[in-house]
């Protein structure tokens, strides 16, 4: 355990023991009751509506799980669209990026890929429906004049001194704001509801307002764009969503998000809000993760250590394992903060499976075996997955000279290291036993090589007089080795809730310093030289691995995806 996971974790969300739970939750007995009284006919619609201005991450992932988790259970549909509604913050990158995370993750959309910018010329004639019906006006105060004239939760607020213009005149003037007559910031289209109303959200929203920035979809065509509460419900409808499906946050919107529907007189689906996911040692926000990629202190939004589909998957998780976690951390109403070793687990159960083993020293000390032939190569029989019957075996190389980890030996160990040492002997994995004889070191001190003989009567068993040792290590031969860069990643940040630091620090001086560690002279054995970026291996004794797109052909680069231990199993036992 390294120390940042020493560190005292918060109260999390527990699934029950096993590997799997019971799908049924909330909103699932929302539907089962839809689907029972015929309420939309018998039909599940969903959506994943994202907004082009990032990329997605794990709780992302979470709600795509649902959303097109939920059409699949009940032979229904889920549409992808982009809610792309401010220009200034979109981009056709990221557009790119949530396509093909959405379908690594398993799903498909068929033919209903949307987005809210088709909907931008019914979305204008239904202001302009709202402007005739009097339930909407254009406004010049500034935006710190509404937030001023909006109040507080505590106080009502007050009207604007433009809320009662005619008809004709907030025509007039929405559509000089559509023919780009005003500067972005002179104006906007509010709806007219209620400026005493408990909820804020309803004391005369915003529809519409100024930006003469051109859109990746819509080109220089408007210089008006709706606000994502006007956006968002009406998108909906026009698709014949049954179910929208949103986080806590838009619990307070849903009276908006109806009041809209029921005022236009249009189809209206049923909104219906989940707990967000929170992970420890993790920012979700999108705001955080794009000052991360901006201020460089990650490599990219597909940064290993990014909680970022894309990061994950370049760190070598799999899409049936964040689909596991899914299910795994369950859907509820009330928020709550789930451990990271959680998802850990389920990736090691996933890769535990279908990784191909492999041995690799990232940390390596040079052994000579002086009693063996030097001009002698064996190909030893190696296991390619004890989880899998049909995954065979493969020849591994032996010679005279190998590498083995430094943390193999110790000159001088304590009680119960029971690996390499002067005088002690080990099982090398797949091979023989050898034994330490002479420990050679460089003017400094420093241990260069270990000179070691071999029991030839040992090959891939225990030895015929009965003696029996007490570790067995994995190694490499030098001679047929491949040199290799291994990155090991550890959290990102140093606390467990960097979200709300105690000492209110910002969230960046809470970045661990150790999350990346380089290892330059790693070698893994030769049936890694043809490895493709995206492959995944369990290093024997080490950890999972993938293969990082940096690799090259003279030397491969491994992201270390997850180790070895798993201390949530742990936990979760002995809860």
């Amino acid at each position: 355990m390294s120390n940042l996971e020493r560190e005292k974790k918060p109260e999390s969300a527990t699934p029950p023991a096993g590997d799997s739970v019971s799908k049924t939750h909330f909103i699932r007995e929302i539907i089962d009751e839809d689907m029972k009284t015929g309420k939309f006919g018998g039909r599940v619609q969903t959506r994943f509506p994202p907004e082009p201005n990032g990329y997605l991450h794990i709780g992302h992932a979470k709600s795509i799980c649902l959303n097109f988790g939920l059409a699949l259970d009940y032979g229904g549909k889920c549409n992808l669209r982009f809610d792309d509604t401010n220009p200034t913050k979109e981009e056709q990158e990221y557009v790119d990026s949530i396509i093909e995370d959405v379908r690594w993750l398993g799903f498909s959309w068929d033919d209903r890929l949307f987005y809210a910018s088709d909907y931008f010329d019914q979305l204008y004639a239904w202001a302009v429906q709202l402007i005739k019906a009097g339930k909407a006006y254009v406004d010049h105060l500034s935006a710190d004049q509404i937030r001023e004239y909006r109040g507080t939760l505590t106080q009502p607020g007050k009207e604007s001194p433009y809320r009662n213009r005619s008809v004709e005149e907030n025509l007039a003037l929405i559509e000089q704001m559509r023919s780009g007559d005003f500067p972005d910031g002179a104006c906007v289209l509010r709806a007219k509801i209620d400026m005493a109303s408990g909820n804020v959200n309803m004391r005369d929203p915003v529809l519409y307002r100024i930006l003469h920035t051109e859109h990746h979809r819509t080109g220089d065509k408007w210089c008006i764009y709706p606000m994502y509460d006007f956006a968002h419900g009406q998108s909906d409808s026009i698709e014949g969503v049954t179910h929208s499906i949103c986080t806590l946050e838009f619990a307070d919107h849903r009276p908006l998000y109806d009041w809209f529907i029921q005022t236009l007189g249009i189809y209206a689906p049923q909104q219906i809000e989940f707990a967000r996911l929170n992970l420890t040692y993790t920012v979700l926000s999108k705001r955080k993760l794009i000052k991360l990629v901006q201020d460089k202190h990650v490599n990219g939004w597909d940064d290993p250590r990014m909680p970022t589909i894309s990061g994950l998957r370049r760190r070598g998780f799999t899409p049936e394992a964040i689909r596991a976690f899914c299910d795994l951390i369950g859907v509820a109403k009330s928020p709550s903060t789930v451990d990271i070793q959680m998802l850990e687990y389920c990736v090691r159960q996933d890769l535990n499976k279908r990784a191909p083993r492999v041995m690799a020293v990232l940390k390596p000390i040079k052994v000579v075996i002086t009693n063996y032939p030097e001009d002698q190569v064996e190909e030893l029989d190696a296991i390619n997955n004890p989880e899998d019957a049909n995954a065979g075996t493969r020849k591994v190389p032996f010679s005279r000279v190998l590498y083995i980890e430094q943390d193999d030996f110790m000159e001088n160990p304590p009680n119960k290291f029971y690996r390499l040492s002067p005088g002690r002997e080990v099982r090398l994995r797949y091979a023989y036993f050898i034994k330490c004889e002479e420990v050679i070191k460089d003017a400094d001190g420093n241990i260069i090589e270990l000179r070691c003989t071999y029991d030839p009567s040992t090959r891939g068993g225990d030895a015929p007089d009965g003696r029996k040792v007490k570790a067995t290590i994995h190694w490499v031969s030098a001679a047929d080795a491949l040199k290799a860069e291994v990155r090991i990643y550890d959290h990102l940040f140093t606390t467990v809730n960097p979200n709300d630091d105690d000492e209110g620090r910002d969230f960046t001086e809470l970045i661990n310093p150790k999350s990346l560690e380089i290892l330059p002279s790693a070698y893994v054995e030769p049936s890694l030289a043809n490895a493709t970026p995206g492959s995944r291996y369990q290093f024997e004794r080490v950890g999972y691995f993938s293969v990082d797109p940096d690799s090259t052909d003279g030397k491969p680069v491994f992201n270390r995806t997850v180790t070895l231990k798993d201390e949530w199993a742990k936990i979760q036992k002995q809860g």
